[in-house]
Parts: C-alpha cells; sequence; structure tokens
C-alpha cells in the first residue's frame, strides 16, 4: 500500500492509500475545528443539512437516484472527534473505478457529487433552509438527549464532563442541548460560511486510483472552495496530572438498576511520543483486552463486575475506566480496580500476560488494512497528531514493548475523577428489603 499526503489548496490536506485490495473506493472529507461549547452543535449540524439537498439535487430522492446511477455509491454525513478537535463532514464509498464497465471514473463523478453537497447546498436567498435545518436540528436534539437511554456510554460521557470541566474535552462531539436548541437558519449559514472559508480539511482516499488522478479530482471539484487568510487554531490541551492531589469522586442516582462506575485517569509524564506503544500495551494488560487484569480478576475470578474495561484517549492523554456493578459493590469494586492498576505498577504480571497484551494490541493494527473504514480513521489520526507511520510499523513497535517500559507507563498514571451512576435510595431501599 503506498500511502501519500499533500495540501493541494489552502489548509486542504489530501491523504491517499493506493491498493488494488478492494471493490469499493472510500472516501472521507472533514472540516476540522476547535471542539468548543459555543459551535460542537453548528459544525454538527451542518453535514446533516448539507446532505439533504444541493442546487442541481434539491430533494433526497434526487440525491438517491445520483447514488443509484453511481452504481449504489454511498454519501453520509461523519460527525466525531479526536481529542479536543471537531471532525465534520462526509464519508463516501463506491465501486474502484477498477471494477467499472467501460473504463468509468465513478470516484470522479461520486467526488463531485460530495463536494456539490458541500459547495453548492439547496438554498433560498442565499440562506439555509429553514425546513431543512429545523428538521435536521430536532434530529440533533433527540441524538444528544438519547445519549441517557445508553446508561454505559452516559456514565462515561459524565465522567469526561465533571472529570475535564473547564477543557474543551468536556465537550460533546455533537455539542450540548442548550446549544442546539438555539439553531436557526440564518445562525447556521453564518457558521457554514465560516468553516468553509476557514476550517483546515482533511480528505482522505483508499483504493486503486493513483494519487495524481486523485489530486486532479478534488482540485477541480474544489475548485469554488472559498478560503480566507486565517485559519482555525487547532490543538488538544494535554494536560499530564491530575487537577488534584487526591480523585474527586461524583455520584448521581437514576432510574437505573445496575450501577455504572466509571475512572478517569491521567497518562502523566510518559505520555510521549515514543511511549506510546508502551501505553497501548500498559493499557491491553489492564483493561483493554479479553486477557487483561480487570477483565480476568475483577469480572471473572472475582465476579465483581458485569462487566469491566479501559481504554486510552491517544490525542488527550486519558484513560477511562467503565465497569458496571451492583450497587452496594461499589466500595469493593472501585477498591479492586485501583488494586489492579497498582499490580501492573508494582510489574505484578507474568511473561504470558503481556506476550498476550501485545499480541493483542499488534492483531487489532494488522487487522486494520482489512478495513477501508478503519484504516482510513487511523490515517486521520496520525494526521492530526503529526505521525507518518502506518500499522504494521506500529505493530512492530508494539512487540518490542518490555516489561520495564509497562512498568513505567503504568507508574505514570494517576486516577483523576470517580464517577458513580446509582439507583434511586428508594429502590435501593426496597431492593435490599426485597433480599432479606
Amino acid at each position: 500500500m503506498q500511502v501519500t499526503r499533500k495540501e493541494i489548496a489552502p489548509l486542504v490536506f489530501l491523504t491517499c492509500l493506493t491498493t488494488d485490495k478492494f471493490k469499493t473506493g472510500s472516501l472521507r472529507l472533514c472540516l476540522l475545528d476547535q471542539l468548543n461549547r459555543e459551535n460542537a452543535a453548528k459544525n454538527a449540524l451542518i453535514p446533516q443539512v448539507l446532505r439533504r439537498g444541493s442546487a442541481r439535487h434539491p430533494e433526497l430522492d434526487s440525491i438517491a437516484l445520483a447514488l443509484d446511477e453511481l452504481y449504489g455509491a454511498r454519501i453520509e454525513p461523519v460527525v466525531t472527534r479526536m481529542g479536543e478537535i471537531q471532525l465534520t463532514g462526509f464519508a463516501a464509498s463506491c465501486i474502484d473505478d477498477a471494477f467499472a464497465p467501460g473504463g468509468e471514473s465513478v470516484l470522479r463523478e461520486t467526488a463531485a457529487l460530495l463536494c456539490e453537497l458541500l459547495l453548492e447546498p439547496n438554498t433560498r436567498g442565499g440562506l439555509l433552509l429553514p425546513r431543512y435545518v429545523d428538521s435536521e436540528r430536532e434530529k440533533l436534539l433527540d441524538r444528544i438527549r438519547g445519549v441517557v437511554n445508553n446508561k454505559r456510554t452516559y456514565s462515561l460521557h459524565r465522567l469526561r464532563e465533571l472529570m475535564c470541566f473547564g477543557e474543551d474535552y468536556a465537550v460533546p462531539a455533537e455539542g450540548t442541548e442548550a446549544e442546539a436548541e438555539s439553531i436557526g437558519y440564518q445562525k447556521l449559514t453564518r457558521r457554514y460560511r465560516e468553516m468553509l472559508s476557514a476550517a483546515p480539511i482533511e480528505i482522505l482516499y483508499c483504493g486503486s486510483v493513483g494519487f495524481a488522478a486523485v489530486e486532479e479530482i478534488f482540485r477541480n471539484a474544489l475548485e469554488t472552495l472559498p478560503r480566507s487568510e486565517e485559519f482555525a487554531d487547532l490543538g488538544t490541551d494535554v494536560r499530564l496530572n491530575t487537577v488534584e492531589d487526591a480523585p474527586r469522586y461524583y455520584t448521581e442516582e437514576m432510574d437505573v438498576t445496575q450501577g455504572k462506575l466509571a475512572l478517569g485517569f491521567r497518562l502523566g509524564d510518559y505520555f510521549e511520543d515514543e511511549h506510546l506503544p508502551a501505553i497501548q500495551v500498559m493499557n491491553a494488560l489492564y483493561g483493554g483486552s479479553v486477557n487483561s487484569k480487570l477483565f480476568m480478576n475483577v469480572r471473572e475470578k472475582l465476579s465483581l463486575c458485569y462487566f469491566a474495561s479501559s481504554g486510552i484517549d491517544e490525542h488527550k492523554g486519558v484513560m477511562l475506566v467503565s465497569s458496571g456493578i451492583e450497587f452496594d459493590k461499589y466500595d469493593v469494586a472501585l477498591r479492586e480496580i485501583l488494586a489492579q492498576l497498582e499490580s501492573v505498577q508494582r510489574g505484578e504480571f507474568t511473561d504470558e500476560e503481556l506476550t498476550a497484551a501485545r499480541k493483542s494490541v499488534s492483531s487489532d493494527l494488522r487487522a486494520l488494512p482489512d478495513t477501508p473504514d478503519a484504516l482510513l480513521h487511523f490515517w486521520l489520526g496520525q494526521n492530526l497528531r503529526g505521525f507518518e507511520y502506518g500499522p504494521e510499523e506500529l505493530a512492530e513497535l508494539i512487540e518490542t514493548v518490555t516489561a520495564e517500559e509497562v512498568v513505567a507507563a503504568a507508574k505514570s498514571v494517576r486516577c483523576d475523577a470517580v464517577y458513580f451512576l446509582k439507583g434511586l435510595e428508594k429502590e435501593a431501599a426496597e431492593n435490599a428489603e426485597n433480599a432479606l
């Protein structure tokens, strides 16, 4: 696989992963902005509204027909985050040009339609259509409000809010309910124009078409893209140390039958580029794999949790633990989750456990080239961090991580916040009474 990256317009970067492995070509076009409470919901709403219609394809039916004529191509809105950078735009896929009948360039037509949706929305008087904005705003509000329905996701969401209060990291990828409710078509139009002119843009393609041809396709498709001389200043504020000397504790009550215990850690001074492989292996050993200490000991051996796992945000430098517990097991479960990290810090793991952790991470990395979307996501993250090595290179680094490096990574970790979502006091009392 040939990986090529180039700036093809002012702060418009194209990354091509040239390969003949797939029968489909995959695209992703993302506008980047600093994640913040003021603009997150507006930014998230923009691609949803743009996908409703363009000047030449003013309705969803017209867009669907155009995609059908491109042998079932797909273009969908994308809203995500990496650290404290928000990414909004479109993901697309189409039949790879190598398999298109008659030598037709389906990629060219798909890219043209994608950029048409981006640059030539269906407007009235130069403003986004109110009915599109109102409709998509209500769907956005439903998604924001619906986070609470998945209590595991909600507990991590609340942990980030509380642990990182005052940091951009506390803002959800799709913004807040209060900010979303205030969005009107005039306000969204202004924000849309600001994003087009000032947001850095990342375009990624995976398929058989060579870089020169893809570059020419997007140079033409984005010919009318307005660009200003001042661009958004992007970055993630990596805070290596905890806010206070001791962890902060938060408890909320809700009508739930299972408690959710979430812990937030700062990765500390060891969180540097050259130490990332060791941090990934440390996480896999602690709670990021099916052979981890949290899974094997806290869940399986001690039966303290219905589930228990950890994950790291390589952009922000935090590690989050998520678990589901009985309400009355809070103290013992919390104590044991922390004890398992302390055991890693003391180097209390076998060579077999270390090998399993390394293999878990390296296997996941080597599987990335089998899935275009996962591969594009990986390279998008590499681009934002300024890293140039691919999955295979990172997998090789993972396999060289030593026990001493894992211990050093673990010793740098500090617990910053603990969040517990428990049932209502009345229900807890009734449950205790019924158990007698």
